[in-house]
């Protein structure tokens, strides 16, 4: 694969975080620097560190970033989860984000795997 644009994952998290922006500017304004920012960090670091990953020399350090990215995508759900524990936000919406959520970190485990039995054929 020549450009980390053509992964699947990449595009469907650019999409969660497309989402993630969207609903998270209907939080109230008191949460602007509080969980609006948090989220809205979070599902950017995901695609980020897929594509940052998909840039590195090696596949060691692709799966690093990979790892960084699923981290950051168990941190947007649980800021997820307590907005709509609070009662932040549209549920329909938020319904759409649950399962892009989960779409996002099956196509990670996904994309790992393959890579680790890369690396493990390399060794």
């Amino acid at each position: 694969m020549n450009s980390y644009k053509e992964l699947i994952v990449w595009q469907k998290a650019m999409a969660l975080a497309e989402a993630t922006y969207r609903w998270a500017s209907s939080l109230p304004k008191h949460e602007l620097y509080g969980l609006t920012s948090q989220l809205q960090r979070s599902a950017v670091s995901v695609p980020a560190n897929i594509a940052e990953g998909h840039g590195r020399g090696s596949t060691k350090e692709y799966l690093r970033f990979l790892s960084v990215a699923r981290g950051s995508l168990s941190e947007l759900e649980t800021e997820f989860l307590l907005a709509t524990r609070i009662g932040y936000g549209d549920t329909s919406a938020a319904t759409t984000i649950a399962k892009q959520i989960e779409e996002v970190s099956r196509l990670l485990r996904g994309l790992q795997k393959a890579l680790r039995q890369k690396l493990d054929r390399q060794e």
